[in-house]
């Protein structure tokens, strides 16, 4: 088969699978593909997508797909597929369905010292299930699929395509239909992670138990969520958890894991999406689903939480609002409320997500906000693609926002290079700019012991001038140094995508952490 006709029948068989937007870096050996992509979208099949940067790309594909799309990114070979990788493995340990096309060498080459060729087949390691697309391909398989294209010259069409192909529809998660119940009586918390969903919220609230849910979690919604959970985790009412449901992918917070981890303490699971369903932490009971109750239990177990909750927070609040600098807690508390109704957040690893954790409001249950994280792996890398392409995936979002570090903004500034033409995303991104990695003090690295070795191994400052790396992408930017000047920034939008920088402190954050750590109820 000619590697014109092979590209199109890849082509073919992502459009059936439900493949809607594509991603294409340039390079020779993936032409034949990205031919194929380009007359597939010209015929209204899918939406393309160009993009210089494979990393970049990988994590923009990563972002159209966490949005109920299915998304596949394509490159040429060599070095090319291996920066793909991070956002292969992210999307592997989140369970997302991306589909990852890879030009390589014809076969005859491989095992040679031929011009940008190596092992591809297999080369996302054995999380990640690799096809030869040389032979009928199946891409009926959920999570990340790599097909893996050997193509021969010549690379370049004699003609146009005019695909005749039928748009198939992307898998959907299915979870059994089964009905379980869990006794009452055991003073439960549910612990809600990453992408547990409103399962999580309607257990909580049915049994009448607290709800520790994370801002990724698709369950911080409504009366049982309890805003200051991690700090109350630490206090005598953390002591009294006799039994935890856990839904989602727990990550953000230590004492959820030494909770988790205590004997004292009795852990029922429920499925999480990702490649691997062994849990971290010893579980007394698995469920293939989130359960439900008979009847709610003793209310006076969820009213010592609210009423914690509610002086810990006041506490928090006024903790924060004495501080003379702006904090990156009110960033991420304005960022917060600046999210509407139908609106669409993808927060930033490291610190800001935690930040987040403990200033999210009560939102309302049904109001479609939603909120995004790479929390398969929760690395810094690919945030502002990913950002970019969950919110180009929700058009119907009424605000799409980013939060962000710095150093996770400066990890992916490419993400910000968008060719003329492109499909660009009204988004505001808010980098909180501490001019480092703020994380690395409130953990055992910033302790006064290594105080002389710190900055160098884990502050990182870089000194970089944000606003001059936006005007070299003609990004619009604005610097804040207040509440009020974020407030008004964040309440003025100017459409497409722009980015505010909040300038925060790095050298108080241990003691402020501290300080809020010690809060008591």
């Amino acid at each position: 088969m000619s590697a014109t006709a092979l590209a199109r029948s890849v082509l073919t068989a992502l459009v059936e699978a439900g493949v809607t937007e594509v991603v294409v870096c340039p390079g020779s050996r993936n032409a034949p593909l990205s031919f194929a992509a380009y007359d597939a979208a010209a015929a209204g099949l899918v939406r393309l997508h160009t993009r210089i940067d494979e990393r970049t790309a990988g994590f923009l594909a990563l972002g159209l797909s966490r949005n109920h799309r299915r998304a596949a990114v394509v490159c040429t070979s060599g070095t090319a597929v291996a920066n793909l990788h991070p956002a292969v493995l992210e999307a592997a340990h989140a369970g997302v369905d991306l589909v990852v096309v890879t030009a390589d060498r014809p076969a005859r080459l491989r095992g040679t010292g031929a011009n940008q060729t190596t092992d591809q087949v297999g080369v996302f390691g054995p999380l990640v299930a690799t096809q030869d697309a040389s032979a009928e391909v199946d891409l009926l398989v959920a999570g990340p699929v790599h097909l893996n294209v050997p193509l021969d010259e010549p690379l370049v069409p004699e003609d146009r395509w005019a695909p005749d192909v039928r748009p198939g529809t992307p898998l959907q998660r299915v979870r059994p239909a089964v009905h379980l119940t869990l006794p009452t009586g055991p003073r439960t918390v549910v612990v809600a992670g990453d992408d547990a969903g409103p399962p999580a919220r309607v257990l909580a609230e049915r049994a009448g138990w607290p709800l520790l849910a994370e801002p990724s979690s698709g369950s911080r919604t409504g009366a049982n969520a309890i805003r200051t959970y991690r700090l109350l985790l630490a206090s005598p009412l953390g002591d009294q958890v006799e039994r935890v449901v856990v839904c989602g992918h727990p990550t953000l917070s230590r004492p959820v894991s030494q909770l988790l981890a205590r004997p004292d303490v009795q852990v029922v699971d429920t499925p999480a999406y990702g490649v691997w369903t062994e849990r971290p932490f010893p579980v007394d009971e698995r469920l293939p689903v989130v359960p439900a109750v008979e009847a709610p239990d003793d209310p006076a177990w969820l009213e010592e939480w609210l009423a914690a909750d509610a002086s810990v927070s006041r506490q928090l609040d006024a903790l924060l609002a004495a501080e003379s600098d702006l904090t990156p807690h009110e960033v991420a508390s304005a960022v917060a409320r600046a999210l509407p109704e139908g609106g669409l957040l993808v927060v930033g690893a490291s610190s800001p997500v935690r930040d987040l954790d403990l200033m999210v409001p009560r939102y309302r249950v049904g109001a479609r906000r939603k909120v995004l994280a790479n929390r398969g792996l929760s690395g810094i890398d690919g945030t502002v693609s990913t950002a970019v392409g969950a919110a180009l995936a929700r058009p119907a979002s009424t605000r799409a926002l980013a939060l962000m570090g710095d150093v996770t903004f400066l990890h992916d500034a490419n993400g910000l290079v968008i060719g003329p033409g492109e499909p660009v995303p009204d988004l505001t991104i808010v980098v909180a700019n501490d001019d480092g990695g703020s994380i690395f003090t409130m953990l055992e690295q910033g302790a006064v012991a290594y105080a002389d070795q710190y900055e160098r191994l884990f502050g990182t400052p870089h000194g970089v001038d944000l606003a001059a790396l936006c005007a070299a992408t003609r990004t619009p930017h604005l610097r804040v140094t207040s509440l009020p000047e974020l407030e008004q920034a964040l309440a003025s939008p100017n459409g497409g995508i722009e980015v505010v920088e909040a300038v925060v402190r790095r050298d108080n954050r241990r003691e402020l952490d501290e300080r809020i750590r010690a809060l008591r109820p």
